[in-house]
């Protein structure tokens, strides 16, 4: 695997790679890597003749109270598991390459309606810098598809939005959330927790199976949110939202209305965890 930080560097190589003929996927992230990321990396080997990786702490997409300093950088680690994964090509760009009159100066993409619900209501102007530096990356990269986990439902939708809207002429791939033995949803962030937080963090995915639970019995949306949110509370956790939406992220009134997805942001001391269950899948 090749690492560059320079966008003439990329360019040089997924240039002669398009020059062959070649198919090109694309992984963005911000680094930390788990075995998560790596399934992402897998799947991109699977569906195109190269992949590119890219680790890049995204200063935009970060509120002024949330962990941008203390998110955790492992950039060699990274690289080992990349290697591994399938990836060909990783591209470590700084802030000056990716924002070249600084992040304040920087031109913003913003897609409206579903970015002002749920995580955006929570974190304002979050979804303003993923999409703003997924199009710059986009631009850069000009790959044939890109990966994104299912796990953070609504950045994919986003994504889906972007891609549609400015006409990039990428293919966007979602794939499934891995998942801890326990249930828990791999997330960097996940090792914030002490011991007590990480055992109680499983009631996440054990309150989204419950929810799951109810759409036999057809009931009013809002009871089942409440009821999830007082489980949630019940195991320590400060809720932000429990949310049953139609798969386009539109609110929903009942629970056998079809093709629903139940989304959860919750805390546990400072730790923020998120994760998402299609209500009509029969595992997960």
């Amino acid at each position: 695997m090749q690492s560059v930080g320079k966008l003439e560097q990329l360019d040089a190589i997924v240039g002669g790679w398009r020059r062959e003929g070649l198919t090109i996927g694309f992984v963005p992230t911000m680094g930390n890597l788990h075995a998560g990321h790596h399934s992402l990396v897998a799947r991109a080997r699977r569906e195109a003749d190269r992949v590119v990786a890219s680790i890049f702490v995204n200063p935009t997409q970060f509120g002024p109270n949330e962990d941008f300093d203390r998110y955790p950088r492992t950039p060699e680690a990274d690289a080992r598991g990349l290697a591994g994964s399938g990836c060909d090509l990783l591209f470590l760009p700084s802030v000056a390459t990716m924002y070249p009159y600084g992040p304040d100066g920087s031109v913003r993409v913003r897609v409206p309606g579903i970015t002002d619900i749920l995580d955006g209501a929570h974190r304002p102007g979050h979804f303003d810098g993923v999409a703003t530096v997924v199009a710059r990356l986009f631009n850069m990269v000009r790959p044939d598809l890109a990966v994104f986990g299912r796990k953070d439902y609504q950045q994919l939708q986003v994504i889906h939005y972007l891609v549609r809207d400015l006409a990039f002429p990428v293919r966007i791939v979602g794939a499934d959330t891995v998942r801890e033995p326990d249930g828990l949803a791999m997330s960097s962030r996940n090792q914030y927790l002490d011991a007590a937080e990480r055992q109680r963090a499983t009631a996440i995915h054990a309150t989204l199976r419950w929810i799951r639970s109810q759409v036999p019995a057809a009931g009013e949306v809002e009871a089942v949110e409440a009821g999830a949110v007082a489980r949630l509370r019940s195991e320590g956790f400060e809720v932000d939202y429990v949310s049953v939406r139609h798969l386009d992220l539109a609110p929903a009134r009942r629970m056998d209305e079809g093709g629903l997805v139940a989304l959860v942001a919750a805390r546990l001391g400072r730790t923020r965890l998120i994760d998402n269950l299609l209500l009509d899948a029969a595992v997960g």
